[in-house]
């Protein structure tokens, strides 16, 4: 990893949008940091049997996720094709990683990334999404926290894929 930290820490003292939404870049970045320097080999090793963790396929999930969530419940696109999961092999993204296109991987993940931006940019907080989830209305404000959550569980994981890879520690 880096000796330079490129992440930007959240503002103390902000509105709503502009928290939810910086602790979620730091995030984001936070699992590139835990990826940046790595071999393809190295990306695709798993933690310690039987999991199947590693932070290609951390990456690989939260490109779904990222998906899901702006796409499908936000925008309201149908559920059906996402990157790497389908009905047949619901943990594709955590399974596949053996002989996936580790680049092609990192950018799909970017691209989500960006998709989910443009997605709820300008947005209100209480906006709702377009598809209910398990029956329930879901707004912006809850989707924000909740991948806020998301990435801030897996980066826990993260740290502990990166330590075994090669010793690297840190936030």
């Amino acid at each position: 990893m880096t000796d330079i930290d490129p992440r930007v820490d959240p503002p103390m003292a902000a509105d709503e949008a502009a928290t939810l939404t910086a602790f979620l870049d730091y995030h984001r970045h936070t699992l590139a940091l835990k990826c940046e320097g790595l071999t393809d080999d190295q990306l695709r090793l798993r933690s310690v049997p039987p999991s199947n963790l590693s932070l290609l396929g951390l990456v690989r999930h939260m490109a779904e996720v990222e998906w899901y969530w702006f796409q499908c419940i936000l925008r309201g696109e149908e559920v059906e094709g996402g990157h790497y999961c389908t009905e047949a092999d619901p943990d594709g993204d955590f399974d596949n990683v053996d002989t996936a296109d580790v680049a092609a991987d990192v950018a799909t993940w970017r691209a989500e990334i960006e998709a989910s931006r443009r997605a709820a940019a300008g947005l209100p907080l209480d906006t709702v999404g377009k598809r209910p989830r398990r029956g329930e209305e879901v707004t912006l404000r809850w989707i924000l926290a909740h991948m806020v959550e998301e990435y801030a569980r897996h980066n826990g994981h993260a740290d502990l894929l990166r330590e075994l890879v090669d010793g690297s520690t840190g936030e």
